[in-house]
């Protein structure tokens, strides 16, 4: 990938930028791994993969442009929760009902997605100690695989996964806004598109201006979204307290569900749950990573597995499993149930989570970008920082142009089916790249380490979770799946691996780089 150094010359004060080679040979200007300055080690299993050194606070004294550590332990916490508390538990209720039958099942499986998702992330604990650069999945492929999946991940990822994610939160959050104000008929389509473009922009302006402000806003609407869950728990448990415990017996009633349609339902939960390894995108903005990483999956996930349960136990003591079924927003439904007067606080409950979720997502997924970037397997702009704000704008750009396309393009519904069976296929490689690392790479630093069976659980879960929906209902949607992910290579082959670059990318990465104020966080002084 290209770099022009007389650019960079313009934005930092006429000094020269170096070139860096890349883990496949070629050279880019990108340079090293950001705040934690030029050092770095090959990684002992010759793949390439560069690892910085572990817990070296802010950057080289000659760094010029670095991302910073801002993000504590209350932070982190707070994007774990905030990101994963979005619409998906005033929504995904109901889903699940309808395709276990029964529940009984459908609390287990609650249950089991946090369980699964505790797991995965004291894994991604690991690795994010071992590796602290950004970017989870694509730096653990690094140093595990080679760049080749690395770049299969960043591909599909960057263009797919993260920006769908985007897309789903910031309709979900459209919808409940814009019903606010329409009371007799759905709202229009093209009403709750544009409301998501809105909503996009905002949290794009937000994360562009400063990370503190995107963490501030974090944290605001992560405490609001904990006080509307708090109401939903404290009516349920009133309506317990009055004995309304009707529907909670006779649980296990209902038709055994085949092993397909619990995995779909696994789907459906954990899309409420997804967000669990956000965290793992931002290490290199963590104050110790070592220690408040593990910590604030400790504390984050176990929170909003007991938000979940109580949150589920609360509609079933309001509502039967049918009315939960047939509702369209089941928080909605349990609050005119409840609050009486007060209802309206419960689609503000949910505007108020989505646009946090929304937010939290964003500000993970333009480190993904920045990562792999910065390698060479994306454009040298994607790699690029703001040179007075130090935030990764080009690369919070570049997704939300991609989640605002999805916004007027796509439906909630055919975005998650695509984004579970995808996501999972990666959470299982990650699984497999730690087991493959205490082989290969034995000596690694581990502040924190899991027992080996941790992964090899999550890694057979997230198996039967990919190929028990195709044997079950096989769709073509999943052999789309599988061919975008391999079409990968057809890019990877002649621009990452033999270094071709058009001609024309010098002149478009000197226009955005003038255009964005944006500098490589390589940008050294001589």
């Amino acid at each position: 990938m290209y770099h022009d150094p007389n650019t960079a010359n313009i934005l930092t004060n006429g000094h020269n930028v170096p070139n860096k080679v890349t883990s496949n040979g070629t050279t880019s200007a990108n340079g090293s791994f950001g705040a934690e300055g030029p050092e770095t080690e090959t990684d002992s299993s010759g793949t390439g993969g560069m690892r910085k050194s572990l817990e070296r606070k802010g950057s080289a004294p000659n760094d010029a442009v670095h991302l910073q550590r801002r993000v504590g332990l209350f932070s982190g916490v707070a994007l774990i929760v905030g990101t994963m508390i979005g619409s998906g538990i005033f929504v995904s209720p109901s889903g699940l009902l309808v395709r276990t039958g029964s529940v009984g099942v459908s609390f287990i499986i609650w249950l089991a997605c946090g369980l699964l998702s505790l797991l995965g992330a004291l894994a991604y604990a690991e690795l994010g100690t071992m590796n602290t650069s950004s970017g989870a999945e694509w730096a653990y492929f690094m140093d595990a695989f080679g760049p080749a999946p690395a770049f299969l991940f960043s591909w599909v990822s960057t263009l797919v996964l993260k920006p769908s994610q985007m897309a789903i939160i910031c309709l979900s959050f459209a919808q409940y806004a814009v019903e606010a104000f329409v009371t007799e008929c759905d709202p229009p389509t093209s009403v709750v598109k544009m409301v998501a473009l809105l909503a996009i922009v905002m949290i794009l302006f937000v994360n562009c201006y400063s990370v503190n402000l995107g963490m501030a806003v974090q944290n605001i609407f992560t405490a609001a979204k904990l006080v509307a869950v708090l109401i939903v728990i404290c009516g349920g448990a009133w309506k317990l307290f009055q004995g309304n415990t009707q529907h909670l017996s006779n649980a296990f009633s209902g038709d055994t569900p085949t092993l397909g349609a619990v995995a779909t339902a696994f789907y459906t939960g954990l899309w409420a749950y997804d967000g669990w390894n956000n965290l793992n995108y931002v290490t290199e903005e963590i104050k110790n990573p070592s220690k408040n990483l593990p910590r604030s999956i400790m504390i984050g996930i176990p929170l909003v597995t007991l938000c979940y349960a109580l949150i589920n136990i609360s509609y079933l003591a309001a509502m039967s499993p049918t009315e939960m079924i047939d509702s369209e927003a089941v928080a909605v439904t349990f609050g005119n149930r409840i609050l009486g007067a007060l209802a309206w606080l419960m689609p503000l409950s949910v505007t108020v989570s989505t646009f946090g979720s929304a937010n939290g997502t964003l500000f993970a997924a333009g480190r993904l970008c920045f990562a792999a970037s910065r390698e060479g397997h994306l454009m040298d702009i994607l790699s690029y920082v703001h040179v007075r704000r130090l935030t990764p704008a080009p690369g919070l750009i570049f997704h939300s142009l991609i989640a605002a396309a999805m916004v007027l393009y796509g439906t909630i519904g055919s975005l998650i089916d695509f984004f579970s069976f995808t996501a999972w296929i990666f959470y299982g490689g990650a699984m497999l790249a730690l087991i493959v690392m205490r082989f290969t790479k034995p000596n690694y630093p581990r502040p924190y380490k899991v027992p080996i069976i941790i992964p090899v659980v999550v890694l057979v879960i997230s198996i039967y979770l990919v190929v028990a929906p195709i044997i079950d209902t096989p769709r073509i949607e999943y052999l789309y799946a599988l061919l975008f992910i391999l079409g990968g290579l057809i890019f990877y082959v002649p621009f990452v691996k033999l270094g071709m670059t058009p001609r024309f990318m010098n002149k478009v990465t000197l226009f955005f780089q003038l255009l964005l104020e944006v500098v490589p966080t390589s940008s050294m002084f001589e």
